[in-house]
C-alpha cells in the first residue's frame, strides 16, 4: 500500500504546486474564460488547468514505472492516448475547435488504446457468467471511451465539480481494481485521484482557475480507459454494473442532455443551462451546496456499486432498484424531465 500512496501523493503535490504557474501562463496566453449568460462566474478566470492535472498524473505514473517496475504495453497505450486527448484539449482551450474535430480526435485517441491492447473483450453478466463481445470488442471500446470523455466534459459546469466527481469515481474504480487483482489499473486510478485533488485545491468554489477541455476530456478519457482495461475485464459477476453505477450521475446527466437537445431539435453539442447542477442552482442551492450534493450522490452510487460484489442476487436487485428509484425522484424534484413538456 505504501507504493500506492506514493503515486497518489506525487500526483497531488505536483498538480498542486504546478497550478499557480499554469495560471500565470494562461493569463499570458489569454486563455481565459469570460462570463456570459450561460456561465455562473462573474469575472474572467484562467482556463488551462488541465495542464497541471496532466503533469501531476504523468509524474505519478512515470515514478511508478521507474521505482516499482509497473510498465506494461497497456499502460503505454493509456499514457499515449491520454496525451493525444490532452493536446487536443489544450488546442481547443486556446483555439476553440469545432465539435467535429474534437470528436475525430477522441476516436483517434481511443483507437490508440485498442492498438496497445486496451479492449473490452468480455463483460460480467449481472445474472451470472460472462459475455464475450467478440467482434464488437473494438467498436465497443471506442464508443465506451469516447462516451466517458464527453461525460466529464459535459458535467464540468461548476467550480470543483468535474475534478471532485472524477476523484470519487477514480477512488471507487481503484477499490474495484484492487479487489479483482488489477493492480496496474489501481496505480493509474491513484495517479488520477492525486492529480485531480491537487488541482481541486485551486478549483473549488470560488475557483481561481478552470480545468478547461484539456482537463475535463483528459479525466474522462482516463476513467474510460481504466474501466475498459480493468473493471470491465474482471470475472466478477457485476463488472458491467460497477462502472455504470460509479459514473451514474455523469451518465444520467449526459443522457438527459442528449434527449433534451434532440427534443428541441438543436445540435447535441450545443450547450444549455439545464444540467443537473444548473437545476440545483435554480432550486435555490448555493454554488458550494450544489457541488457537495452531487458529490454525495456520486459517493452513494459508488459505495453501492462496490457493495454489489458482496451481495446476493436478491440484494443486488434490491440495491439497484432502490438507487434507481431514489435517483428518479431526485431528478423529478429537480425538474430534469421538464423538457418533455416543452
Amino acid at each position: 500500500m505504501r507504493d500506492y500512496f506514493f503515486v497518489f501523493f506525487i500526483g497531488l503535490i505536483s498538480s498542486f504546486l504546478i497550478t499557480p504557474l499554469v495560471k500565470k501562463i494562461a493569463f499570458k496566453l489569454k486563455v481565459v474564460d469570460f462570463p456570459d449568460e450561460r456561465k455562473v462566474h462573474d469575472e474572467p478566470i484562467p482556463s488551462l488547468g488541465g495542464v497541471a492535472i496532466f503533469i501531476g498524473f504523468l509524474l505519478g505514473l512515470i515514478l511508478a514505472i521507474i521505482l516499482f517496475d509497473k510498465f506494461s504495453l497497456e499502460l503505454a497505450g493509456i499514457i499515449l492516448g491520454g496525451t493525444i486527448i490532452f493536446v487536443l484539449g489544450v488546442i481547443d482551450d486556446i483555439k476553440d475547435l469545432t465539435p467535429k474535430i474534437k470528436f475525430i480526435g477522441q476516436i483517434s485517441a481511443s483507437f490508440v488504446l485498442v492498438l496497445f491492447g486496451v479492449q473490452i473483450e468480455f463483460v460480467g453478466n449481472p445474472f451470472g457468467g460472462l459475455i464475450d463481445v467478440g467482434l464488437w470488442s473494438i467498436p465497443l471500446t471506442v464508443i465506451w471511451v469516447v462516451a466517458f470523455t464527453n461525460m466529464i466534459n459535459l458535467i464540468d459546469g461548476l467550480d470543483g465539480l468535474a475534478a471532485g466527481v472524477s476523484s470519487i469515481a477514480a477512488l471507487a474504480l481503484f477499490f474495484a481494481a484492487f479487489q479483482t487483482g488489477r493492480y496496474s489499473v489501481a496505480f493509474i486510478a491513484l495517479a488520477l485521484i492525486g492529480s485531480a485533488i491537487g488541482f481541486l485545491f485551486h478549483n473549488f468554489h470560488p475557483a481561481s482557475i478552470f480545468m478547461g477541455d484539456s482537463g475535463s476530456m483528459f479525466l474522462g478519457f482516463i476513467l474510460g480507459s481504466i474501466t475498459a482495461q480493468g473493471v470491465m475485464k474482471s470475472v466478477a459477476i457485476v463488472s458491467l454494473l460497477v462502472p455504470l453505477m460509479i459514473m451514474g450521475v455523469p451518465i444520467f446527466d449526459t443522457l438527459l442532455a442528449i434527449l433534451r437537445r434532440l427534443r428541441h431539435r438543436v445540435p447535441v453539442s450545443q450547450a444549455d443551462r439545464a444540467h443537473i447542477h444548473h437545476q440545483l442552482l435554480h432550486r435555490g442551492f448555493t454554488h458550494r451546496q450544489t457541488v457537495i450534493i452531487i458529490y454525495i450522490w456520486c459517493i452513494l452510487l459508488s459505495t453501492s456499486a462496490l457493495a454489489l460484489n458482496f451481495a446476493t442476487p436478491a440484494q443486488r436487485a434490491s440495491i439497484f432498484i432502490a438507487l434507481a428509484a431514489l435517483s428518479f425522484f431526485f431528478a423529478k424534484f429537480l425538474g430534469l424531465f421538464d423538457w418533455q413538456k416543452d
